[in-house]
């Protein structure tokens, strides 16, 4: 569903997301090419005391350098254009869908719910939008042409590279098959929370006349909890995922410098 939706509403704007796979393309190449340069100045700079060599490929790996944050600016500005421009036909229609909608079918959904669908959802969808045609774009392109050159330098040590690869995915695997159905269910507590809030602002005289404050403030307080508590569940999992990959990346160095030297 969701990756249909996306289809949907950017198709509209393919330029932009074919300005951000050619500079996306750019900016993986340079960056790519940047450590093959660094190596040759210490091989062939350093390693024979040429100051000319260093210098010239020097420049030349600061030029590299410039290209890939402007091919990088370029495609992040496009990818926001685009999941911007996606993001506001998205809230259009569905702002169009809830106003033909009748009382019944308002109730059924619920006000709090509907507002919710109209403004967080909508801007995680342009978040998702917005990381896919970036992080998970130069991502693919990074990890093909790592795994090319590194198998171009030591055939011999490409099993290190079969056996972190999978550790990575099946962690990150992990990690996300918990995230999933916390993100529902925090997708229900903000629903309640908007509901309470409403609820409250609708009937603030209401609750003022009967003397009800002490018991409205519980409420929101308990759906705020509830909220607070998954929200922190999720960010444990995203604290646990980063040092988890970097513990794997360490390790795989370390197997590279122990069984390459």
């Amino acid at each position: 569903m969701l990756g249909r939706i996306l289809y949907r509403y950017l198709k509209t704007y393919g330029w932009l997301v074919a300005g951000v796979l050619v500079f996306q393309f750019l900016s993986a190449l340079a960056a790519l090419s940047l450590p093959r340069l660094n190596a040759d100045i210490i091989d062939k700079g350093v390693a024979r005391a040429d100051t000319g060599y260093i210098w010239s490929h020097g420049g030349f790996m600061l030029l590299v350098s410039l290209g890939q944050i402007i091919a990088s600016v370029i495609a992040t500005y496009f990818a926001a254009r685009a999941a911007m421009s996606a993001g506001r036909d998205i809230r259009r229609d569905v702002y169009d869908r809830v106003s033909g909608f009748s009382e019944r079918e308002i109730s059924r959904f619920g006000a709090g719910s509907l507002i919710t669908r109209n403004t967080n959802d909508v801007q995680q969808v342009q978040m998702l939008a917005m990381m896919s045609a970036t992080m998970l774009v130069s991502a693919p392109l990074l990890a093909i042409g790592g795994i090319v050159l590194a198998l171009q330098q030591d055939v011999g040590l490409s099993w290190l590279i079969g056996v972190s690869v999978p550790v990575l995915l099946v962690v990150a695997g992990l990690i996300i098959s918990r995230m999933v159905p916390l993100f529902r269910s925090y997708q229900g507590k903000l629903d309640a929370v908007n509901r309470v809030m409403r609820e409250q602002l609708t009937g603030v005289r209401v609750v003022r006349a009967f003397v009800r404050e002490r018991i409205e403030e519980e409420r929101f307080r308990g759906a705020n909890t509830d909220i607070m508590v998954v929200g922190r569940k999720v960010g444990s999992l995203f604290v646990l995922m980063f040092p988890l990959v970097m513990l794997i990346l360490n390790l795989t160095v370390v197997g590279v410098i122990w069984f390459g030297g």
